[in-house]
């Protein structure tokens, strides 16, 4: 099973602290949610004729992921060029510095939508940097043959904490308002950064010469866009990223203005979407051996279509809660299946770039799709 790949030390330590932070980064995502439909769909808003809840769970979107539209390219070409090992104990840095930022306005009471896509805006800076960063870790912590294995058990943490996060953040939410839980997301920041110092030196790769910027992107580009299996893969990854990502985006308005919840039911739908991804993670590798791939991940796009629709037209809590759980299913088979392909056909010497311009257009789609 992909288990066994826990048996790499320094990949085990990346994946266990990893985990952690991705359980702050979900709870954290709750508060940021919650508190923005709140504040927008709370009658003063509304009467000084301000834009809608809908509409400014968009602008967060954009806020948070035009800065990787803009710069991810840039992060991809530094991550080929720098130390990557000193890139990633940077951003990590920063970003801990952010969500305290974060912490202490949500304590002094003087949090707002301004300043919510103000630093969400910063941190998506910073993340333009350190996702082609992280990027590159888990090939160079594992032996190839392990990569796809690797690449799943990430896959899996991930929605194991987006499982445990939401659930937890709902409740405690109740307990300590937003405000205890961006303080537990800055916190774990500091696991992250010490896994972090204890894996191997990462110097960047060797350049050809006289090699520029420009020429390193145009061979990416045309990696990623003349190739026809990874073209296939960024095209899968584009769309579902713009169709997809709004279920997250809006489903905070639907708990509160639909369904008439709290946090507590927003956050338990987001863990039945993980619960599912979890499910999605473990049954992949059930799929037969002999099965294209070029089949499997468009059949997955269009379950996920249908699993959403389902989601959408749900009339009570209860039949949404179930469909979602499928909504997470398809997700991570679409997501993991992509990119685990994309990391077994890009050569390291540029996979930086290569994630880079695959992630910009992941993230620069969710915006589009918000």
């Amino acid at each position: 099973t992909p288990l066994r790949v826990l048996r790499h030390p320094h990949y085990r330590m990346i994946w266990i602290a990893s985990f952690g932070s991705n359980v702050g980064g979900w709870m954290e995502m709750v508060g940021v949610q919650w508190v923005m439909a709140e504040a927008t769909l709370a009658p003063a808003w509304v009467e000084a004729g301000r834009p809608s809840a809908p509409v400014m769970m968009g602008y967060l979107a954009v806020a948070q992921m035009a800065p990787v539209l803009l710069l991810g390219l840039v992060g991809g070409v530094v991550s080929d060029r720098v130390n990557r090992k000193k890139l990633l104990l940077i951003t990590q840095f920063l970003m801990m510095l952010i969500a305290i930022g974060l912490a202490i306005d949500a304590a002094l009471g003087d949090i707002s939508p301004a300043v919510l896509m103000l630093l969400g805006a910063l941190h998506g800076v910073v993340m333009a940097f350190n996702m082609p960063a992280w990027g590159v870790l888990t090939p160079r912590l594992v032996p190839r043959e392990d990569l796809a294995d690797a690449i799943v058990l990430n896959g899996l943490q991930f929605n194991m904490a987006r499982v445990v996060g939401p659930a937890l953040g709902g409740v405690l939410m109740g307990w300590t308002g937003a405000t205890g839980l961006f303080v537990i997301n800055a916190v774990s920041f500091i696991g992250v950064q010490l896994a972090i110092s204890r894996t191997p030196d990462a110097p960047a790769p060797p350049r050809r010469e006289g090699s520029s910027a420009w020429r390193e992107l145009r061979e990416a580009f045309a990696f990623a866009f003349r190739e026809r299996g990874p073209l296939a893969l960024t095209l899968a990854i584009f769309a579902f990223s713009m169709l997809a990502t709004p279920l997250l985006r809006m489903l905070p308005i639907v708990v509160h203005d639909v369904y008439k919840a709290d946090a507590d039911a927003f956050g338990l739908l987001l863990a039945f979407m993980g619960a599912g991804a979890v499910t999605g993670a473990l049954t992949v590798r059930m799929i037969p051996a002999w099965y294209p791939r070029h089949h499997f991940i468009p059949l997955s796009v269009v379950g996920g279509g249908l699993a959403m629709g389902a989601t959408a037209a749900a009339p009570s809590f209860a039949l949404a809660a179930i469909c979602i759980y499928f909504c997470g299913v398809f997700w991570m088979w679409v997501f993991n299946s992509s990119f685990a392909a994309l990391q077994l056909l890009v050569d390291d010497r540029m996979r930086g770039r290569v994630m880079s311009i695959v992630n910009v257009l992941s993230f620069g789609a969710m915006p589009l799709g918000a």
